[in-house]
Protein backbone atom coordinates (compact mmCIF):
# COMPACT_ATOMS: atom_id res chain seq x y z
CA UNK A 1 0.00 0.00 0.00
CA UNK A 2 2.61 2.49 0.88
CA UNK A 3 4.12 2.00 -2.83
CA UNK A 4 1.11 2.76 -4.28
CA UNK A 5 0.29 5.79 -2.03
CA UNK A 6 3.92 6.43 -2.44
CA UNK A 7 3.49 6.47 -6.67
CA UNK A 8 -0.22 8.41 -5.95
CA UNK A 9 2.09 11.42 -4.00
CA UNK A 10 4.81 11.40 -6.40
CA UNK A 11 2.28 12.62 -9.29
CA UNK A 12 2.55 9.15 -11.42
CA UNK A 13 -0.26 8.34 -12.72
CA UNK A 14 -1.70 4.30 -13.13
CA UNK A 15 -2.92 2.35 -15.75
CA UNK A 16 -6.21 1.61 -16.45
CA UNK A 17 -6.24 -1.76 -15.26
CA UNK A 18 -4.37 -0.65 -12.25
CA UNK A 19 -7.03 1.96 -11.36
CA UNK A 20 -9.59 -0.24 -11.58
CA UNK A 21 -7.90 -2.39 -9.30
CA UNK A 22 -7.31 0.30 -6.76
CA UNK A 23 -11.04 1.13 -6.85
CA UNK A 24 -11.93 -2.33 -6.22
CA UNK A 25 -9.87 -2.69 -3.35
CA UNK A 26 -11.60 0.26 -1.64
CA UNK A 27 -14.78 -1.29 -2.29
CA UNK A 28 -13.72 -4.79 -0.66
CA UNK A 29 -12.22 -2.34 2.26
CA UNK A 30 -8.97 -3.71 1.83
CA UNK A 31 -7.36 -0.37 2.86
CA UNK A 32 -7.98 1.07 6.46
CA UNK A 33 -9.99 4.33 6.87
CA UNK A 34 -6.61 6.42 6.74
CA UNK A 35 -5.40 4.74 3.60
CA UNK A 36 -8.09 5.44 1.66
CA UNK A 37 -8.49 8.87 2.97
CA UNK A 38 -4.98 9.33 1.90
CA UNK A 39 -5.68 8.32 -1.66
CA UNK A 40 -8.72 10.71 -1.83
CA UNK A 41 -6.45 13.29 -0.62
CA UNK A 42 -3.43 12.33 -3.27
CA UNK A 43 -6.32 12.92 -6.24
CA UNK A 44 -7.04 16.09 -4.74
CA UNK A 45 -3.25 17.14 -5.05
CA UNK A 46 -3.22 16.16 -8.90
CA UNK A 47 -5.65 15.33 -11.80
CA UNK A 48 -7.03 12.22 -12.52
CA UNK A 49 -5.82 11.03 -15.66
CA UNK A 50 -8.06 9.86 -18.46
CA UNK A 51 -6.82 6.19 -18.33
CA UNK A 52 -7.43 6.35 -14.50
CA UNK A 53 -11.00 7.42 -14.61
CA UNK A 54 -12.03 4.94 -17.36
CA UNK A 55 -10.00 2.61 -14.74
CA UNK A 56 -12.09 3.75 -12.16
CA UNK A 57 -15.59 3.79 -14.10
CA UNK A 58 -14.74 -0.22 -15.30
CA UNK A 59 -14.98 -0.85 -11.15
CA UNK A 60 -17.55 0.81 -10.73
CA UNK A 61 -19.80 -0.68 -12.75
CA UNK A 62 -18.27 -4.04 -12.37
CA UNK A 63 -19.12 -3.86 -8.74
CA UNK A 64 -22.57 -1.78 -9.04
CA UNK A 65 -25.76 -3.96 -8.14
CA UNK A 66 -27.45 -4.00 -11.92
CA UNK A 67 -30.82 -2.65 -13.17
CA UNK A 68 -33.08 -3.27 -15.89
CA UNK A 69 -35.60 -0.56 -16.86
CA UNK A 70 -36.58 -2.46 -19.93
CA UNK A 71 -34.72 0.19 -22.15
CA UNK A 72 -31.76 2.19 -21.80
CA UNK A 73 -33.66 4.56 -24.35
CA UNK A 74 -33.47 6.81 -21.10
CA UNK A 75 -31.51 10.50 -20.63
CA UNK A 76 -29.72 11.19 -17.11
CA UNK A 77 -29.26 14.65 -15.91
CA UNK A 78 -26.18 14.51 -13.34
CA UNK A 79 -23.47 16.86 -12.10
CA UNK A 80 -20.50 16.11 -10.44
CA UNK A 81 -21.15 18.83 -7.90
CA UNK A 82 -18.19 20.22 -6.46
CA UNK A 83 -18.17 23.58 -8.47
CA UNK A 84 -18.45 25.44 -5.16
CA UNK A 85 -21.58 27.68 -6.34
CA UNK A 86 -24.14 25.95 -4.07
CA UNK A 87 -27.30 26.48 -6.34
CA UNK A 88 -30.77 25.41 -6.28
CA UNK A 89 -31.10 21.71 -7.06
CA UNK A 90 -31.30 23.05 -11.00
CA UNK A 91 -30.81 19.06 -12.93
CA UNK A 92 -32.94 17.85 -10.53
CA UNK A 93 -36.08 19.97 -11.39
CA UNK A 94 -34.95 19.93 -15.10
CA UNK A 95 -34.97 16.42 -14.70
CA UNK A 96 -39.14 16.69 -13.66
CA UNK A 97 -39.50 19.03 -17.10
CA UNK A 98 -37.42 16.68 -19.69
CA UNK A 99 -40.19 14.14 -18.17
CA UNK A 100 -42.78 16.25 -18.29
CA UNK A 101 -41.72 17.08 -22.57
CA UNK A 102 -42.16 13.37 -22.86
CA UNK A 103 -38.63 11.99 -22.60
CA UNK A 104 -38.31 9.53 -19.97
CA UNK A 105 -35.29 10.44 -17.12
CA UNK A 106 -33.49 8.20 -15.00
CA UNK A 107 -31.49 10.20 -12.73
CA UNK A 108 -28.62 8.93 -11.00
CA UNK A 109 -28.12 10.97 -7.61
CA UNK A 110 -26.64 11.30 -4.41
CA UNK A 111 -26.59 13.14 -0.78
CA UNK A 112 -24.60 16.43 -1.36
CA UNK A 113 -20.79 16.55 0.00
CA UNK A 114 -19.70 19.43 -0.94
CA UNK A 115 -22.76 21.80 -1.53
CA UNK A 116 -25.71 22.05 1.10
CA UNK A 117 -28.30 19.94 -0.73
CA UNK A 118 -27.57 17.12 -3.39
CA UNK A 119 -30.61 15.72 -5.56
CA UNK A 120 -30.81 12.86 -2.86
CA UNK A 121 -30.93 15.44 -0.14
CA UNK A 122 -33.73 17.33 -1.80
CA UNK A 123 -36.10 14.40 -3.16
CA UNK A 124 -36.06 12.57 0.41
CA UNK A 125 -37.17 16.04 2.12
CA UNK A 126 -39.89 15.71 -0.83
CA UNK A 127 -40.84 12.14 0.46
CA UNK A 128 -39.17 10.04 -2.15
CA UNK A 129 -38.21 6.24 -0.36
CA UNK A 130 -34.80 5.52 -2.59
CA UNK A 131 -34.98 1.72 -3.55
CA UNK A 132 -33.36 -0.80 -6.14
CA UNK A 133 -36.42 -2.76 -6.72
CA UNK A 134 -36.12 -3.20 -10.54
CA UNK A 135 -39.87 -3.59 -10.69
CA UNK A 136 -40.90 -0.88 -8.27
CA UNK A 137 -38.23 1.89 -10.75
CA UNK A 138 -39.64 0.30 -13.83
CA UNK A 139 -43.15 1.19 -12.73
CA UNK A 140 -42.10 4.74 -11.88
CA UNK A 141 -40.03 4.88 -15.09
CA UNK A 142 -43.55 3.98 -16.98
CA UNK A 143 -46.04 6.07 -14.83
CA UNK A 144 -44.69 9.15 -14.09
CA UNK A 145 -41.48 9.09 -16.89
CA UNK A 146 -38.90 9.25 -14.56
CA UNK A 147 -36.98 7.41 -11.69
CA UNK A 148 -34.47 8.00 -9.35
CA UNK A 149 -31.68 5.67 -8.77
CA UNK A 150 -29.70 6.64 -5.16
CA UNK A 151 -26.16 6.16 -6.10
CA UNK A 152 -25.72 4.38 -2.30
CA UNK A 153 -28.13 1.73 -3.12
CA UNK A 154 -26.22 0.53 -6.30
CA UNK A 155 -23.00 1.00 -5.39
CA UNK A 156 -20.91 -0.13 -2.85
CA UNK A 157 -17.91 1.46 -2.99
CA UNK A 158 -20.09 4.98 -2.72
CA UNK A 159 -21.52 3.68 0.30
CA UNK A 160 -18.02 2.15 2.24
CA UNK A 161 -16.70 5.62 1.24
CA UNK A 162 -19.82 8.36 2.46
CA UNK A 163 -18.59 8.61 5.89
CA UNK A 164 -14.93 9.52 4.67
CA UNK A 165 -16.28 12.28 2.08
CA UNK A 166 -18.96 13.70 4.29
CA UNK A 167 -16.21 13.92 7.13
CA UNK A 168 -13.47 15.47 4.31
CA UNK A 169 -16.41 18.00 3.12
CA UNK A 170 -14.77 18.52 -0.42
CA UNK A 171 -15.09 17.24 -3.80
CA UNK A 172 -13.20 13.82 -4.29
CA UNK A 173 -12.48 11.85 -7.49
CA UNK A 174 -16.17 9.87 -6.67
CA UNK A 175 -17.33 13.43 -7.71
CA UNK A 176 -16.18 12.61 -10.81
CA UNK A 177 -17.26 9.04 -10.77
CA UNK A 178 -21.17 9.54 -9.97
CA UNK A 179 -22.23 10.98 -13.74
CA UNK A 180 -20.57 8.21 -15.51
CA UNK A 181 -21.39 5.12 -13.26
CA UNK A 182 -25.73 5.05 -13.44
CA UNK A 183 -26.49 1.58 -13.52
CA UNK A 184 -29.00 1.79 -16.02
CA UNK A 185 -26.21 2.66 -18.80
CA UNK A 186 -28.48 5.59 -20.39
CA UNK A 187 -27.98 6.01 -24.27
CA UNK A 188 -28.26 9.45 -23.21
CA UNK A 189 -26.25 12.35 -20.87
CA UNK A 190 -26.54 15.23 -20.10
CA UNK A 191 -23.78 16.28 -17.86
CA UNK A 192 -22.15 18.99 -15.89
CA UNK A 193 -18.21 18.96 -14.37
CA UNK A 194 -16.57 21.07 -12.54
CA UNK A 195 -13.37 21.73 -14.43
CA UNK A 196 -13.22 22.00 -18.17
CA UNK A 197 -9.75 19.54 -17.81
CA UNK A 198 -12.24 17.03 -16.49
CA UNK A 199 -14.88 18.08 -19.42
CA UNK A 200 -12.08 17.20 -21.98
CA UNK A 201 -11.52 13.97 -19.74
CA UNK A 202 -15.51 12.92 -20.01
CA UNK A 203 -15.33 13.88 -23.92
CA UNK A 204 -13.10 11.37 -24.33
CA UNK A 205 -14.93 8.66 -22.78
CA UNK A 206 -18.15 9.05 -23.83
CA UNK A 207 -16.51 9.60 -27.87
CA UNK A 208 -15.19 6.22 -26.56
CA UNK A 209 -19.05 4.92 -25.67
CA UNK A 210 -20.62 6.37 -28.85
CA UNK A 211 -17.91 4.61 -31.07
CA UNK A 212 -18.22 1.71 -29.40
CA UNK A 213 -22.45 1.63 -29.39
CA UNK A 214 -23.07 1.96 -26.08
CA UNK A 215 -24.13 5.47 -25.86
CA UNK A 216 -25.73 7.49 -28.86
CA UNK A 217 -25.54 10.71 -27.54
CA UNK A 218 -24.16 13.38 -24.93
CA UNK A 219 -23.61 16.73 -23.83
CA UNK A 220 -20.85 17.57 -21.11
CA UNK A 221 -21.42 21.35 -19.48
CA UNK A 222 -18.73 23.27 -18.00
CA UNK A 223 -19.35 27.36 -17.63
CA UNK A 224 -16.82 29.61 -18.27
CA UNK A 225 -17.04 30.98 -15.03
CA UNK A 226 -17.25 27.38 -13.29
CA UNK A 227 -20.46 26.02 -12.99
CA UNK A 228 -21.25 22.11 -13.63
CA UNK A 229 -24.40 23.70 -15.39
CA UNK A 230 -25.72 26.34 -17.14
CA UNK A 231 -26.03 28.94 -15.50
CA UNK A 232 -26.99 31.55 -17.84
CA UNK A 233 -24.60 33.99 -15.87
CA UNK A 234 -21.83 33.61 -18.60
CA UNK A 235 -20.86 31.42 -21.67
CA UNK A 236 -21.15 27.80 -21.30
CA UNK A 237 -18.50 25.13 -23.38
CA UNK A 238 -20.54 22.08 -24.33
CA UNK A 239 -19.06 19.39 -25.38
CA UNK A 240 -20.78 16.60 -27.90
CA UNK A 241 -20.75 13.94 -29.64
CA UNK A 242 -21.44 16.58 -32.84
CA UNK A 243 -18.62 19.01 -31.68
CA UNK A 244 -18.07 21.86 -29.42
CA UNK A 245 -19.58 25.03 -28.83
CA UNK A 246 -20.29 27.97 -26.74
CA UNK A 247 -23.79 28.93 -25.34
CA UNK A 248 -24.74 32.16 -23.99
CA UNK A 249 -28.04 32.93 -22.08
CA UNK A 250 -29.40 34.56 -25.58
CA UNK A 251 -28.97 31.06 -27.22
CA UNK A 252 -32.23 30.24 -25.14
CA UNK A 253 -33.91 33.15 -25.37
CA UNK A 254 -33.07 34.17 -21.57
CA UNK A 255 -31.46 37.31 -20.06
CA UNK A 256 -28.18 37.12 -18.21
CA UNK A 257 -28.27 36.25 -14.71
CA UNK A 258 -26.53 37.09 -11.42
CA UNK A 259 -24.90 34.47 -8.91
CA UNK A 260 -27.09 35.29 -6.07
CA UNK A 261 -30.17 34.60 -8.95
CA UNK A 262 -29.56 30.88 -8.47
CA UNK A 263 -28.69 30.97 -5.27
CA UNK A 264 -29.77 27.58 -3.40
CA UNK A 265 -30.04 28.05 -0.10
CA UNK A 266 -28.47 27.18 3.44
CA UNK A 267 -30.29 24.31 4.14
CA UNK A 268 -32.07 21.09 3.12
CA UNK A 269 -35.31 22.81 4.28
CA UNK A 270 -34.43 25.84 2.17
CA UNK A 271 -33.47 23.78 -0.50
CA UNK A 272 -36.83 21.95 -0.90
CA UNK A 273 -38.72 25.00 -0.21
CA UNK A 274 -37.16 26.61 -3.17
CA UNK A 275 -37.76 23.50 -5.24
CA UNK A 276 -41.68 23.28 -4.82
CA UNK A 277 -41.96 26.56 -5.71
CA UNK A 278 -40.02 26.26 -8.71
CA UNK A 279 -42.09 23.16 -9.61
CA UNK A 280 -45.25 25.04 -8.69
CA UNK A 281 -44.87 27.79 -11.34
CA UNK A 282 -44.28 29.87 -8.56
CA UNK A 283 -40.18 30.24 -9.08
CA UNK A 284 -38.32 33.62 -9.85
CA UNK A 285 -37.91 34.52 -13.66
CA UNK A 286 -34.59 33.71 -13.28
CA UNK A 287 -34.99 30.33 -11.72
CA UNK A 288 -37.59 29.00 -14.46
CA UNK A 289 -34.82 30.16 -17.39
CA UNK A 290 -32.13 28.11 -15.11
CA UNK A 291 -33.84 25.24 -15.02
CA UNK A 292 -35.30 25.26 -18.62
CA UNK A 293 -32.30 26.04 -20.25
CA UNK A 294 -30.85 22.94 -18.98
CA UNK A 295 -33.68 21.17 -20.15
CA UNK A 296 -33.30 22.27 -23.28
CA UNK A 297 -29.43 21.31 -23.54
CA UNK A 298 -30.39 17.33 -22.05
CA UNK A 299 -33.77 17.77 -24.63
CA UNK A 300 -31.82 18.28 -27.60
CA UNK A 301 -29.13 15.59 -26.74
CA UNK A 302 -32.04 13.41 -27.47
CA UNK A 303 -34.16 14.91 -29.95
CA UNK A 304 -31.51 17.50 -31.63
CA UNK A 305 -34.31 20.35 -32.43
CA UNK A 306 -31.43 23.11 -31.36
CA UNK A 307 -31.88 24.52 -27.80
CA UNK A 308 -34.00 27.58 -28.39
CA UNK A 309 -36.59 25.46 -29.45
CA UNK A 310 -36.27 23.03 -26.62
CA UNK A 311 -35.76 26.04 -23.98
CA UNK A 312 -39.55 27.27 -25.30
CA UNK A 313 -41.02 23.32 -24.88
CA UNK A 314 -39.17 23.67 -21.08
CA UNK A 315 -40.96 26.83 -20.24
CA UNK A 316 -44.59 25.59 -21.04
CA UNK A 317 -44.02 22.07 -18.93
CA UNK A 318 -42.75 24.05 -16.15
CA UNK A 319 -45.42 26.98 -16.09
CA UNK A 320 -48.41 24.61 -16.90
CA UNK A 321 -47.79 22.53 -14.27
CA UNK A 322 -47.04 19.48 -16.34
CA UNK A 323 -43.25 18.76 -14.82
CA UNK A 324 -45.20 19.34 -11.35
CA UNK A 325 -47.67 16.22 -12.48
CA UNK A 326 -44.38 14.06 -13.20
CA UNK A 327 -43.29 15.11 -9.70
CA UNK A 328 -46.69 14.26 -7.83
CA UNK A 329 -47.26 10.74 -10.30
CA UNK A 330 -43.84 9.79 -9.02
CA UNK A 331 -44.54 10.18 -5.35
CA UNK A 332 -47.52 8.21 -5.74
CA UNK A 333 -45.91 5.64 -7.38
CA UNK A 334 -43.27 5.44 -5.27
CA UNK A 335 -45.16 5.58 -2.08
CA UNK A 336 -47.56 2.54 -3.39
CA UNK A 337 -43.89 0.58 -3.59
Amino acid sequence: MSVMLNRLFDHSTLSRDEAKQLLTDIANEAFTTAQTTAIMTAYNMRSVDVQELAGFRDAMLQLATPVNLGTHDVIDLCGTGGDGKNTFNISTLASFVVAACGIQVAKHGNYGVSSVSGSSNVLEALGYRFTNNEEQLKRELNDAGITILHAPLFHPAMARVAPIRKELGVKTFFNMLGPLVNPARPAYQSVGVFSMQLARSYGYLLQDDVIQGQRKSYSILHAHDGYDEVSLTGPVRVITDRGVRDLSAGSFGSKLLNQQEIYGGGTIEEAARIFRQVLAGQGTDAQNAVVCANAAVAMDTVERGGVNHAYAKGITALTSGAAQECFDRLLLVNAAG
